[in-house]
């Protein structure tokens, strides 16, 4: 029976074959990464990237050709100080040094030209790729954004950039030469010494080659963990200063350095893994190829002794094994860092497959607001399958009309406007403007269609100016201007000695809550949008300053369909209607003094309010 089978299994050949699984996984995921790789080094648009990658080939053949020659150079210049020189060689000791160091000169020369030539590819391919990724964060659902952490995002982005910066650099001009040069040499040593030079410089290297991939292989696994705590740490770092005022309000800065410690704490101990391991690497490559080196020069000394060879091929041996040891040193590190590279550009690209929740249909169309008529039909929405928010919500808000939903902290107020912006599909029912339902049109014209303003404004670490200026691209100093006066905000700016150049600080830290939201609503008001979404959009201001604001957002609404969330009452009272939600369920509709006289769950709200406003 199969199930005596999975009971009756090794474990160890169960353990063995879970790791045969990963490897795989990880060949298959680098495989798929080279491929993601491959059109920005030879994209079919783009005749000069690839007139570039030749060029800077080209360069690297002849730079190998070069480097292989210079040794015999070399040569021929000790034997002709030794006498045993070809006698009819016209460049004597003098010029074949001269020629030496130009060969060197050379070498040197045609790989920096082939870096120069290269570096424009590369450049162009991490910038591409960089705003490849960055747009597609952007297209990726609130859903996917409140559940991932944002220093998490922004490491991902930032390794697997610099992994693609390393794998065109290494991948093409180091293991790739690093084989044609030990071609190169391999042949040479057959052809002016005897294949026993060949047998053991290949021995030597397969060792060597083994022995790297073997060891690095380890640490790979040690990198990834050393890679996993420093994400972690980096992220409640980030946590920790994205909530600084929590953190003083609870006086719980011991508490975060404690957390944070901890977690550097793993890193330092995964850290030191990687370290040690390095260690045992260094040394088991230099004592494999001081091994091979020795071997070989043994037999090159012997030679000599013999009179089989010329002191001038002693030197070229070793110049040829020195040759070989240079670039084999690095193979470890280079072969680690692309693993890793990998790796990272693995992550990255998996980012990039993340498919986007809300996508525009193919045949979507603009928005055409005629009115701006808003309508949910039958709505029904849950963040979680298993726990719905709205239940079956029919409203609407009819052009130019302001409609103020309200209800308990939890009834579905603030999901109608994640709805309404598209934020989040419906699952049953429509949410329709004009009668056009929002997931038949394009998202960027439902979303020039509606202004919002968040309960909570966050604002970008810029001036005033910019922040304002945000709602409207290209906006002139003198609209940022009657913007911020209509949000009763322009007096105070002035005030400030470096004006609308004031920076705002991370989040808006420098200024007040009332201030935030007020530079908020400018913001809004700038973007003079058909409808308005005002999501407790006064809830941080004093009384005095409200009373502006809300005769300044009356006189912007006029001609416009607002919608207000609101949780005080009082705010709200003048609306053309009132629709209450009640767990998910709209209860009540109806005018302000309406619904008072039905004595329902909105003037229940209403008095609770007023007796906790008079306590």
């Amino acid at each position: 029976m199969p199930a005596d089978i999975t009971t009756n299994q090794n474990p160890g050949e169960a353990k063995g074959q879970a790791a045969d699984t990963t490897a795989a996984r990880e060949r298959a995921s680098g495989a798929r990464t080279l491929r993601r790789v491959a059109p920005y080094l030879w994209p079919a648009d783009k005749l000069w990237v690839k007139q570039r990658v030749v060029l800077a080939l080209l360069a690297l053949l002849a730079s190998k050709v070069v480097s292989v020659g210079t040794p015999i150079l070399y040569k021929y210049a000790v034997d002709s100080l030794s006498g045993q020189g070809v006698p009819d060689l016209a460049l004597g000791a003098v010029g074949l040094t001269v020629a030496y160091g130009m060969a060197r000169l050379m070498g040197v020369g045609f790989q920096q030209l082939r870096d120069v030539v290269f570096a424009k590819v590369g450049q162009r391919a991490l910038r591409t790729l960089a705003l490849e990724t960055f747009q597609h964060i952007h297209e990726l659902s609130m859903r996917y954004h409140i559940t991932r952490k944002t220093g998490g995002l922004s490491r991902i982005i930032e390794r697997g950039v610099k992994g693609v910066d390393f794998l065109l650099r290494f991948l093409l001009f180091s293991i790739g030469p690093l084989i044609i040069e030990l071609l190169m040499i391999a042949v040479l040593l057959m052809v002016l010494f005897d294949v026993s030079y060949t047998a053991i410089v290949c021995a030597t290297i397969v060792l060597y080659g083994w022995f790297t991939f073997a060891v690095t292989e380890w640490r790979v696994k040690l990198r990834k963990v050393m890679n996993d705590q420093d994400t972690d740490a980096n992220q409640k770092a980030i946590d920790s200063l994205l909530n600084f005022e929590t953190v003083k309000y609870f006086g719980a800065e011991a508490r975060e350095a404690a957390r944070y410690d901890s977690a550097m704490r793993q890193y330092e101990a995964a850290a030191l893994k990687t370290s040690y391991s390095l260690a045992f690497l260094n040394f088991g490559q230099s004592f494999l190829i001081t091994a091979g080196l020795v071997i070989v020069m043994v037999m090159a000394a012997i030679g000599v002794q013999q009179e089989v060879l010329t002191v001038g091929d002693f030197v070229m041996v070793n110049a040829y094994m020195i040759q070989i040891t240079m670039p084999l040193n690095f193979l470890g590190t280079v072969y680690r860092e692309i693993r890793q590279a990998l790796v990272d550009m693995g992550e990255m690209f998996d980012l990039l497959d993340q498919p986007s929740e809300i996508k525009d249909k193919p045949d979507a169309r603009a928005l055409d607001v005629r009115g701006g008529q808003v309508a949910l039909e039958g709505v029904h929405f849950g963040y979680d399958p298993e726990r719905t928010i709205l239940k079956g919500v029919t409203l609407t808000a009819e052009p130019g009309q302001t409609v103020a939903i309200v209800g308990s902290t939890g009834s579905g107020k603030s999901t109608i406007g994640r709805l309404l912006f598209r934020f989040y599909d419906v699952n049953e029912g429509a949410l329709k403007i004009d009668g056009q339902d929002v997931r038949d049109v394009t998202q960027d014209s439902l979303h020039a269609a509606i202004g919002v303003v968040p309960q909570d404004t966050v604002l970008f670490n810029d001036t005033i100016r910019y922040n304002i200026g945000y709602g409207l691209a290209g906006a002139t100093q003198a609209q940022i201007e009657d913007a911020a006066r209509a949000a009763q905000i322009h007096d105070f700016i002035a005030t400030l000695p470096d004006g609308y150049d004031t920076t705002v600080g991370e989040r808006g830290l420098k200024l007040s809550g009332g201030e935030k939201q007020r530079v908020g609503i400018a913001r809004t008001l700038l973007k003079n949008p058909p409808i308005l979404l005002l999501d407790e959009a006064t809830s941080a201001l004093d009384t005095e300053t409200e009373t502006e604001i809300k005769d300044a957002l009356a006189a912007a609404g006029e001609g416009r369909t607002v919608l207000t969330i609101a949780h005080r009452l009082s705010t709200i009272a003048q609306s053309d209607k009132l629709v209450v939600l009640e767990a998910g369920q709209s209860v009540e509709q109806g005018t302000h003094e309406v619904l008072l006289a039905k004595d329902g769950r909105y003037a229940d709200l209403w008095r609770r309010q007023h007796i906790e406003e008079d306590a």
